[in-house]
Parts: C-alpha cells; sequence; structure tokens
C-alpha cells in the first residue's frame, strides 16, 4: 500500500505532523510526504518517510504564489499511483484544492479533516473535537483511515543528530531562541536579552539561535553574556543544539516544536493569537507564559493589533529563569529524556 501524506505548510506544522506519519508507517509499505519549501528541512527529519515530494501549494503558502498551469501538470505527474491519500491541515485550511487535485491524479482513496461540503473529493470527511493538540487531531484522522497510532504519540526525529560540541562546548545550558515567524508571537529583544543576562547571573550557561536573517536579533540578545549562534546551524544541527540543553525558551515558533520533538523542556513565550491548547509544544515538560485572555486572542493576528504588545511584553525576565528551573526540574524528576527515533 503506497501512501501520500501532505502537510504543506511550515518546519512547526510540518513536526507536528510526525506521529501521523509514524502511524501510517506502521501498515504502509511507502510512505511519501508531501510539504511545501517552508516545510520541507523539517520532512527530511520525520520518521517513517521514504520519500518528500516538495510543492508550493497557492491555497496554502503566505506569500503570492501564481497559480500556473505547467507547475500544476508537474505535480499531478508527482503524485500518480498512490493507493491512498492523508490530507494533513491546520483548522483554517481546507483538504479540498489539494483533493481535487488528487482525484485528477487518479488516487482512488482520499482522506481529510473538512468542514466543507467535499462531495466526491474525499471518501473520508473526519471531524474531529475541537480544542485538542495538533499532534492527536492529525492521529485522529490517521486513526479513522485505518493507521492505528502508535505506542509512542510524541514527536520524534531521525537519528542520529550531527555532533555540535564545537559550537557549544558540551550540553547543559538553556537555549534562547527569540526569532518568530511573524511578529505578534515575540517576545521583546530587550526582555530576551534581560533573560540572558539573569540567566546567566543565576549560574547558566546560555546559547542563543536563530536563522540566518535573524543575526542582527541574536547578536543583541546574547550580548556579552550569552553564546551567539545565530544563522551557524542547518536545521538538524539546531535540533542537536537544543537536544543538549537542560530547557529552551522560544515563542510559538518552529524551533519550540523541534525542542520537543528530541525530548527537551519549554518554556513557551506563547502568544494566544492562535490557541495553546492546540499549538504548545507537545508532549515534553511545558512552561505555558504570556496573557492567554489578551484581546489578541484567536484572531490570529501576524502583526500585534494591541497597542504595546501586553500578552507578551508583560512576562518579565524574572518570572522566564523561574519557569526554566520549573521545567527542568521536571525532566530530572521524569527521568532521562526520550532519544530521538532512528
Amino acid at each position: 500500500m503506497r501512501v501520500l501524506v501532505a502537510r504543506q505548510d511550515n518546519i512547526g506544522d510540518v513536526l507536528l505532523a510526525g506521529p501521523a506519519v509514524r502511524a501510517v508507517a506502521e501498515r504502509a509499505t511507502e510512505v511519501v510526504l508531501l510539504c511545501g519549501p517552508r516545510g520541507r528541512a523539517a520532512a527530511d527529519l520525520l520518521p517513517g518517510v521514504d520519500r518528500v515530494i516538495e510543492w508550493c501549494a497557492p491555497w496554502i503558502d503566505p506569500g503570492h504564489v501564481p497559480v500556473e498551469r505547467a507547475a500544476i501538470d508537474r505535480l499531478l505527474g508527482a503524485i500518480k499511483g498512490f493507493d491512498r491519500a492523508l490530507i494533513l491541515t491546520s483548522f483554517h485550511q481546507s483538504p479540498l484544492p489539494l483533493a481535487l487535485l488528487l482525484r485528477l491524479a487518479g488516487t482512488p482513496w482520499i482522506g481529510g479533516i473538512s468542514e466543507d461540503y467535499p462531495g466526491s473529493l474525499l471518501d473520508l470527511r473526519h471531524r474531529p473535537d475541537t480544542d485538542v493538540p495538533e499532534p492527536l487531531r492529525m492521529l485522529a484522522l490517521a486513526e479513522a483511515a485505518g493507521f492505528p497510532p502508535p505506542a509512542d504519540t510524541r514527536l520524534r526525529i531521525r537519528g542520529p543528530l550531527p555532533r555540535v560540541d564545537h559550537l557549544t562546548g558540551g550540553p547543559g545550558y538553556v537555549v534562547v531562541h527569540p526569532g518568530t515567524s511573524v511578529p505578534a508571537r515575540a517576545w521583546p529583544p530587550e526582555h530576551c536579552a534581560e533573560a540572558v543576562g539573569l540567566l546567566t547571573a543565576t549560574g547558566h550557561r546560555v546559547i542563543v539561535t536563530g536563522h540566518a536573517d535573524e543575526k542582527e536579533l541574536t547578536a543583541r540578545v546574547a550580548g556579552e553574556d550569552g553564546l551567539d549562534l545565530g544563522g551557524r546551524t542547518c536545521l538538524p544541527e539546531l535540533a542537536s543544539v537544543l537536544a543538549g540543553a537542560r530547557a529552551v525558551v522560544a515563542g510559538n515558533t518552529g524551533p519550540a516544536h523541534l525542542a520537543a520533538a528530541v525530548g527537551t523542556p519549554v518554556v513557551s513565550l506563547f502568544a494566544p493569537t492562535v490557541p495553546a491548547a492546540r499549538w504548545a509544544p507537545f508532549g515534553v515538560p511545558l512552561a505555558l507564559l504570556g496573557d492567554q485572555r489578551a484581546p489578541c486572542r484567536d484572531t490570529r493576528a501576524t502583526e500585534c493589533p494591541v497597542g504595546g504588545h501586553p500578552c507578551l511584553a508583560s512576562v518579565t525576565a524574572d518570572e522566564v529563569a523561574a519557569a526554566v528551573e520549573i521545567v527542568a526540574k521536571a525532566e530530572r524528576a521524569a527521568g532521562a529524556k526520550g532519544v530521538p527515533a532512528r
């Protein structure tokens, strides 16, 4: 049984799809993951994936993606020959555009979560409970399609991970990741920098991570106290850096889910623009900070709609430092971390 599984958005979303992908892999002879360019690096890390098809979906990608017949034809050629397809989407996305293309490619059985009437585009129209964690929401679709959940439903990535001691100086540090994909989810940089200084003063080594286009931000946050790794790691190397940390401080962004996938506790600076019940880091010790009843709640805003960004600006460096101790203690109490899946 050859199965196409689709998750076409960002790194964090693809990582959250991992348990569902592993469920499918238990019974399929081949699992091919269809993803977009923003999630490709994570797709390559998922256990259970035999092959990846990358295609930028105009109805998913936030950039302006032209709809071109040649690109559609290339996709139709790439997705032929599958026995089944599962379309994994967020609550605000529709599986129906891809389902139509899969029908044109001859796919005989398609499942997805859809509030809209699917007509003949879906063989399985699943409607799961609301406000469940996103990995469990996708697992529910897989189970309804005949793929029982794996014994371990936590996030996982492929190992072995690259060695990064030459970058970090060895394990046992705290990671602060100040960047986010949209401004509304970011803890103010001055707060991040203050937390780095406070954590250092209380005896922690602190490493600041970030994408290549965030070097100015990571340098500012690291200051004289932290070790700045901004732009110095690919995604597997970042995963290895996060795996060596006692705790990770991050907003609602892909690296927070990557930390969960390597079993590291997370202090989550979570803006309530989307529900934390669905999107908070899953399966690891977690401290959720930020006013979850702020006026921006459930707006899905990319720019903060409230003056002063109160949902996160109200969180202090002292609160973050205290939360680091709490989640690190919870991890020690729970025993050794789970190792990345092979």
